[in-house]
């Protein structure tokens, strides 16, 4: 069917009229801050584990160890200060992309229930947010374990393990 001059006049208005309340797409500018904000992040978290290898004579798996609860402490205390929030605005991805993301969002749902109580509030919160994310961990740790096996049958080996 062929469409008639005034429904494409009306088409075009309405596309001007939707394009006056569209937001402009600012998807580079946020992936540059984002790449820029946690690219600094995990080198400064790899300095940082440089320092504690070359310092403390540890091996990499036992610094990155330390590392990974330095991230996560920090992440936790700049939620409970209130300088997450605006940080996490700014660098948007760039800042969940190591594990501080999962960490403010425990702290954040803590420090919003904490009214309700320690159990009823904060507990129960947490479970209802960790507990997808530990089921989902333990789960893909399981059926990966069942590949890494079977491979094994077969007399298949990855590399890096």
């Amino acid at each position: 069917m062929k469409k008639s001059k005034n429904e494409k006049d009306a088409k075009k208005r309405y596309e001007k009229y939707v394009s006056g309340f569209t937001p402009s797409s600012r998807s580079v500018s946020n992936g540059i801050k984002a790449f820029a904000v946690g690219g600094a992040l995990c080198t400064a978290a790899f300095l940082i584990q440089v320092f504690i290898q070359q310092s403390f004579g540890l091996e990499n798996k036992e610094a990155g160890r330390i590392v990974t609860v330095g991230l996560i402490f920090t992440a936790q205390l700049l939620t409970g200060l209130g300088l997450y929030a605006p940080l996490a605005k700014f660098a948007g991805a760039g800042v969940i992309v190591p594990i501080t993301g999962f960490a403010n969002s425990m702290v954040a749902t803590a420090m919003e229930f904490k009214s309700e109580g320690p159990v009823l509030g904060v507990g129960s919160k947490l479970f209802q947010l960790a507990g997808p994310v530990i089921v989902c961990g333990i789960s893909v740790s399981v059926i990966i374990g069942l590949v890494y096996y079977v491979m094994g049958m077969f007399g298949l080996t990855l590399p890096w393990i």
